[in-house]
């Protein structure tokens, strides 16, 4: 099915997030008029997921469109942002857009004054860069900030792409970044150093040992939360714990430093939420406060 476009949008930056929203967009009916892309990959990335969509200088991408997508990296988009304000290259009435989990719209003020209509969309997923993206924006949950006047309008955008709307107020969306961040970043990490731990051991494919456990583990995380913890740090078993710390002391010093630091916080957590007993903690954390390796 098609309909007429009713948006002609500018995209700033083609990077795995921007080309794939602008994709999306371009799914929904809207008209992506033409893309910011530097790089040959980005270049690339533009002619696969954007076919037909003109590579133009940052000017060329604003001039004429309804809405601009800024798909920056975080630490360019005040620049970017201030520098085109200071340039009067924003048009009136020109819904800006900008993907940065990190920021809300206040750092959009400097394009106020041209009369833009500010609003930060993040969605809450990892990308490839590919079209395999579009699927994973089915349901995908997206960090919405705005003035209340533009919520519906964002949050129709959002609708759009196949996501769902999150309303993040503007004095919270570092604390919302950072709850993503930690949660599939360092879950990456850990995930990786597990399997190096396995490779160590001798297991020949780590990833189809580790994989079921990981899987049924977020799972239940999800569903349970901190009642979803089990193993030895739960369970307050003093003695594997140790075990482990020698073992991981032998294979990666810095391995052994993650485990120490998430094995504490398990234990806290199993703490106050009362399924690891006092008597057994407080071993426990003894053991996990000594940073020297065990001998």
């Amino acid at each position: 099915m098609t309909h007429p476009a009713r948006l002609s949008i500018g995209v700033i930056g083609a990077g795995r997030v921007g080309a794939v929203l602008g994709a999306a967009l371009a799914r929904a009916g809207h008209r992506v008029h033409a893309v910011y892309a530097v790089s040959e990959d980005s270049r690339e990335r533009a002619a696969a997921l954007l076919p037909g969509v003109p590579v133009k200088d940052i000017h060329g991408v604003i001039d004429g469109a309804d809405l601009v997508l800024l798909a920056v990296p975080d630490d360019a988009l005040a620049e970017l942002v201030a520098g085109l304000a200071a340039t009067d290259t924003w048009q009136a009435g020109q819904i800006i857009v900008h993907t940065s989990g990190r920021y809300g719209t206040d750092i959009l003020r400097p394009a106020l004054a041209s009369h833009i209509l500010p609003v930060a969309i993040h969605p809450a997923m990892t990308f490839t860069g590919t079209a395999l993206d579009l699927g994973r924006l089915d349901e995908c949950a997206f960090g919405v900030t705005g003035p209340d006047a533009l919520r519906p309008m964002a949050e129709a955008l959002v609708v759009e792409m196949g996501g769902e709307p999150v309303w993040v107020a503007e004095d919270q969306r570092a604390a919302y970044h950072a709850g993503l961040a930690h949660g599939s970043n360092h879950l990456v990490t850990l995930i990786a150093e597990a399997m190096e731990v396995l490779g160590a051991a001798g297991v020949e494919q780590p990833r189809a040992v580790l994989g079921p456990l990981v899987r049924a583990a977020l799972d239940n995380a999800l569903r349970l939360g901190d009642a979803a913890l089990t193993g030895p740090v739960a369970r307050g078993d003093v003695s594997t714990v140790d075990t482990h710390l020698r073992e991981l002391e032998r294979i990666s010093p810095e391995i052994r430093t993650t485990y120490v630091a998430l094995a504490r916080a398990t234990a806290v957590r199993a703490l106050e939420s009362g399924r690891l007993r006092p008597s057994a903690a407080e071993p426990l954390l003894d053991t996990l406060a000594d940073q020297e390796p065990t001998s």
